[in-house]
């Protein structure tokens, strides 16, 4: 029995692996020039370019399909948008230390930084093929969008009015508390609660934030003198961003979820 269980696991962790390519691509990259110099261009440039050709290669390669494509590009512009506004000096939430340097800019945002976001969207995607996910008692489907709409709004109008992500949670967990997910390992269904799925994303991407900030991609004003971990609240944030990312993705995969009357 403690065989299978392994053998579940390892399947899992692959299939999770495989789904999360682009994320770990990105990572590897970030680690990589931490020591490792890049000639002739700056640091974000060459980020920027790694990225563009990983998804020129996915699609040629047919790693991503055209429909997947279209969600990482609307991904790559919402996500430019928000890092606008959230990097600049006005508002401060964060920084890009080396941006002065790079080319491949608009305004104080390197335009790399738009994968960070697209990322999330090809793990999600990438998930429904790998993990042959489908999901039950989802919710009427404006409700995802009521929530991807109100909670895209509130990482701008929280600076200037009441932040209602509190609200937003309350209102996820009432229309997500009976939603679960449906996943195949290893020729097995099982069966998660989708609210915790999306915890344990987002705790996963706060790691990974950790390692972003750690090799000095980006910056909270906190850690300008010396680097510590990232606030656990930052996990909040990725859990409203892992339902908004939820909801584009849902574009192309919404025949995978069984809604309740």
């Amino acid at each position: 029995m403690w065989r299978t269980y392994f053998i579940e696991l390892q399947h899992f962790f692959i299939a999770n692996l495989r789904a999360s390519y682009f994320g770990v691509f990105l990572l590897s990259v970030f680690l990589l020039t931490e020591i490792i110099t890049v000639p002739l261009i700056s640091r974000y440039d060459f980020i920027f370019l790694a990225a563009v050709g990983f998804q020129i290669c996915a699609l040629v390669f047919r790693f991503e399909n055209r429909r997947e494509f279209f969600v990482i590009i609307l991904f790559h512009i919402l996500a430019t948008g928000m890092e606008l506004f959230k990097t600049h000096p006005a508002i401060g939430s964060w920084i890009y230390p080396g941006v002065g340097s790079a080319i491949f800019v608009l305004g104080s945002v390197p335009l790399f930084s738009g994968f960070l976001y697209s990322s999330i969207g090809s793990y999600i995607s990438r998930a429904f093929v790998f993990l042959k996910l489908e999901y039950e008692h989802f919710p009427a489907y404006y409700h995802t969008w009521i929530l991807a709409t109100l909670i895209y709004l509130n990482f701008f109008t929280h600076h200037f009015f009441y932040d209602i992500r509190y609200l937003l949670f309350i209102y996820i967990f009432i229309i997500f508390f009976k939603t679960k997910v449906h996943f195949e390992v290893y020729r097995k269904k099982r069966t998660m609660p989708f609210l915790l799925t999306v915890f344990l994303t987002a705790l996963f991407v706060w790691i990974a934030e950790n390692i972003g900030t750690l090799t000095h991609i980006w910056l909270y004003p906190n850690q300008l003198e010396y680097w510590h971990l990232v606030s656990l609240h930052k996990i909040g944030s990725w859990f409203l961003l892992l339902i908004l990312s939820f909801a584009l993705v849902s574009i192309i995969y919404r025949d995978k979820l069984r809604c309740s009357p």
